[in-house]
């Protein structure tokens, strides 16, 4: 019969870290031999679950690749700077990625808005959802280097795979050549069934002349602006709180 400590070893050599875990607090507290054969598995195999779907959290964290830890709990909410509880709440139960919605977050610079979206890519995250998250100038020299590399086919499906795909700093420089292309395949990539937040400091009604092409700007612009909710943050800067 194996003692504690190789019990510990057996199953972290199964690959059961959380059982693992569960078993030595068991033994730490005294518990073993006081609860039965069904209670403590019942206890390590809850424990297994949880480290399980904790790891995947923190690897769709890791992946989505935000730029700062931001999580909704922590947001400044209030209608006076453009984003209330209650939207943020309806916002925090990720309906809108079932949906296929865009959310447009805009306003001056410090308003927060990289933070409610990172926010809202990190709960996203927390529910189990695929996240990407940019900011354009990112994104453009990953395009880029994509293309140089030979594997924009396979970028270009990776990003349309993803649940949630976040471009923050949205309008800073104007789009032109074949990256208006590239901006008008993701948006299309992602129209009828993938949401998108775009991030800007730019009006919506500013967006048509981040474009070269007239005709790139309406076809990309007529899909953000049909299924989209829209949040103008203002007030004082939040960059000392976020």
């Amino acid at each position: 019969m194996m003692n504690t400590d190789e019990t510990e070893r057996a199953l972290h050599t199964l690959k059961l870290p959380g059982m693992a875990n569960c078993w030595t607090s068991l033994y730490e507290t005294h518990q073993l031999d006081k609860l039965s054969l069904r209670d403590g598995m019942q206890l390590m195999l809850q424990s297994e679950k949880d480290t399980r779907e904790n790891n995947h959290i923190a690897r769709l964290v890791k992946l989505a690749g935000f730029r700062q830890k931001a999580v909704l709990e922590q947001l400044e909410v209030d209608t006076t700077r453009g984003i209330s509880a209650a939207s943020a709440a309806e916002l925090g139960t990720c309906e809108y990625l079932r949906h296929g919605m865009t959310v447009v977050i805009t306003g001056p610079a410090g308003t927060g808005k990289s933070y409610l979206a990172q926010a809202l890519g990190e709960r996203a995250c927390r529910l189990g959802h695929r996240t990407m998250y940019y900011t354009m100038k990112r994104l453009a020299e990953a395009i880029k280097l994509a293309r140089l590399e030979g594997r924009e086919v396979n970028f270009f499906k990776k990003m349309a795979n993803q649940d949630l795909l976040i471009i923050d700093d949205w309008g800073m420089s104007k789009l032109t050549g074949e990256l208006q292309n590239d901006f008008e395949q993701i948006i299309d990539d992602r129209y009828h069934d993938k949401s998108l937040i775009l991030c800007s400091q730019l009006p919506v009604a500013d967006w048509y002349d981040i474009f070269q092409s007239e005709l790139i700007a309406e076809a990309c612009l007529d899909r953000i602006v049909h299924k989209s909710q829209r949040f103008c943050l203002s007030g004082e800067s939040l960059r000392k709180k976020y």
